[in-house]
């Protein structure tokens, strides 16, 4: 039987790292997209090529592989390159994330639920790949705080917090700590279980 696909998906700073680990704590099996981007920057070369001939040398560590910091500060000042990277990955991690999803149906005792952290969800049209979608909120402050620094302007490429929970399936303020977090998982989780 074919596990239910669930996307986490929120801000900056929300908790979706923490959500997400909480799901995998209560039997899911669990992937980040960001997961998926650094197995693609590390060993695929095809995407290595593309982002030298776009980008050119300067995003390449000292291994000859992209460098993420280094691609980071092109990307978040230009927003053309910025596009592009996105055009680059996001077909790549869909596939890998789909690929996933296919190879944990084939085990002896898959999963009764899969989730993937996709922070652009709704703004990639990626909800349709998924079964049930949970979106995590905070207060812009608290993600402050917890990132450490100031929401960068990445924020406001991304839908606003009320038109993520309208659309969602399931969703948390994430204004608690991580027992309360872990708690509302676990609800989830059994009515994940219970709509099988």
């Amino acid at each position: 039987m074919r596990p239910v696909a669930v996307a986490i998906t929120g801000g900056i700073g929300a908790g979706k790292s923490s959500a997400l680990e909480a799901f995998r704590r209560h039997g899911a099996a669990t992937v980040s997209s960001d997961e998926i981007v650094h197995h693609l920057l590390a060993g695929n070369d095809t995407v290595r090529d593309a982002l030298v001939e776009k980008l050119g040398s300067q995003v390449l560590g000292e291994n000859g592989r992209p460098d993420r910091a280094a691609i980071a500060r092109i990307v978040f000042r230009d927003p053309d390159a910025l596009k592009f990277l996105e055009g680059l990955l996001h077909p790549l991690v869909s596939q890998e994330y789909l690929s996933w999803r296919e190879q944990l149906t084939v085990l002896d005792a898959p999963p009764a639920v899969c989730v993937t952290e996709v922070p652009l969800l709704f703004e990639v049209g990626a909800e349709e790949r998924f079964d049930k979608v949970v979106v995590i909120t905070a207060p812009r402050r608290l993600r402050e705080f917890r990132r450490e620094q100031p929401i960068d302007d990445r924020e406001s490429r991304l839908l606003p917090d009320r038109e993520k929970v309208r659309r969602a399936d399931f969703h948390y303020r994430n204004v608690g700590d991580l027992d309360q977090l872990d708690a509302w998982v676990a609800g989830v989780m059994e009515a994940l279980a219970a709509g099988r």
